[in-house]
């Protein structure tokens, strides 16, 4: 059960954001990414450990098996001793459940960017993929679809995945992606670990204003903060979660920050938005963007299922009986049509991680918890260390939520105004 726990873990927090690493290395320094990245890693395993905490407090006052991250913050708000607060808790539930909708449904969006760049990728390359792997060249390839084409093509296919509703049938899929997913990994590793070019000549520190791309990214990656209490409590000894959280959130930022370093170590200034876009055109690492690619298809439906199940029940409790399965498939739709629409509009990998990292996933990782440890545990006499620790974890949050938020919006902004500015010159 343990080792099972673990792998889930693991599966978590391994996802899309990982491959943009080095490029956020790129953004940091080769000196300061590395440091930061294990800052940010130590101090979200301190949250998780800080929400486990509050909600096994929250959980012996009120004599529940289980809480949730949303029933967590709006118990903890009942029991407050401010009036409003107490008045509005189920407000903290709400908005807990806000931006776990807006940090899934985000990763979903990544989702398809990331596949259909490597799709994009994979076939305008395919009459010059050769057997022999050599370090990538810059090609001037000109593109025969649209990449967003491919996103459309694509949209099909992950609506058809989302109608699937029997827990039994995704982990299969879930066991599968793990599958592709580590094998990818493995190759990619051996890939970059080879001939690493001299690192004096890239940067020890770079732009504060690329720093906070980076800031957005490195919370982006840490994608398991809403699942901490669900693993926990699935545990048949739930106690032994600790080692669990601890073994496994040390060997996620070991794999981060050598993945980020090495990467960036290995490509320099041509890191692009994700590693396996830098790969060699060969056809065995062809192979690894296609793997990585379907193991992210299928990851796409577990990551779809935390918001479904959250928007779904609210929905169908509105609708009729003859027509609760219609309303159930028509929202399914609806939200992969959202997260597609999303990647099309905005078709820049890097900085979607980054603004989705900054917007929602600092606010569950690094803000909420420790606010909610000052809620759960001020009545117990907390130490002065303690409310000053928590304060300044979750001023951090903020600030990297505001700025990092919109320095990603800014370059975001300039993307589009630069891309019209184009079309108009060529319609010209």
């Amino acid at each position: 059960m343990i080792m099972q726990t673990l792998i889930h873990l693991l599966k978590c927090n391994i996802g899309t954001g990982l491959l943009g690493l080095p490029l956020a290395m790129k953004n940091a320094g080769l000196l300061v990414g590395p440091f930061s990245l294990l800052a940010i890693g130590i101090l979200t395993v301190h949250c998780m450990v800080i929400l486990l905490n509050c909600a096994h407090r929250l959980s012996q006052r009120l004599q529940k098996t289980f809480v949730n991250y949303g029933e967590a913050t709006m118990y903890s708000l009942e029991t407050c001793p401010n009036t409003w607060l107490r008045t509005h808790s189920v407000w903290g539930r709400y908005t807990v459940s806000f931006l776990l909708i807006i940090t899934q449904l985000g990763f979903c969006s990544v989702y398809f960017m990331f596949m259909a760049d490597n799709l994009q990728q994979m076939v305008e390359e395919a009459y010059v993929t050769s057997n022999t792997c050599q370090p990538r060249k810059i090609l001037v390839l000109t593109p025969t679809l649209d990449i967003r084409f491919y996103m459309l093509a694509i949209l099909p296919f992950l609506i058809l995945l989302v109608f699937i509703q029997n827990l039994r049938v995704l982990s299969v899929f879930s066991t599968l992606a793990s599958t592709t997913t580590l094998w990818s990994m493995a190759l990619i590793f051996e890939y970059i670990v080879q001939e690493i070019p001299d690192p004096r000549n890239l940067p020890l520190m770079a732009s504060w204003k690329t720093f906070l791309l980076f800031f957005g990214t490195a919370i982006f990656t840490f994608e398991g903060v809403g699942m901490v209490l669900s693993l926990r409590n699935q545990m048949k000894h739930p106690q032994q979660f600790s080692f669990v959280l601890y073994l496994g959130m040390s060997l996620v930022i070991i794999l981060y920050t050598c993945l980020g370093t090495l990467g960036y170590m290995k490509f320099g200034s041509n890191t692009q938005a994700s590693i396996t876009l830098n790969l060699p055109n060969c056809w065995l690492y062809q192979s690894v963007k296609l793997m990585y690619s379907i193991g992210i298809f299928f990851t796409y439906a577990l990551q779809f299922h935390v918001p479904a199940e959250i928007i779904i029940p609210v929905v169908i409790s509105q609708a009729s009986e003859s027509w609760v399965l219609f309303a159930d498939l028509s929202v399914r739709t609806a939200l992969v049509c959202l997260t597609c629409v999303s990647a099309i509009l905005i078709p820049r990998l890097d900085l979607v991680i980054s603004l989705v990292g900054s917007v929602s996933s600092s606010a569950l990782a690094l803000i909420i918890p420790p606010l909610l440890e000052l809620i759960t545990f001020y009545p117990e006499d907390m130490s002065c260390v303690t409310i000053a620790k928590d304060i300044m974890i979750s001023i951090l949050g903020l600030l990297g939520c505001v700025f990092g938020t919109y320095q990603a919006l800014y370059e975001l902004i300039q993307t589009i105004n630069y891309s019209i500015a184009n079309s108009t010159a060529v319609y010209a």
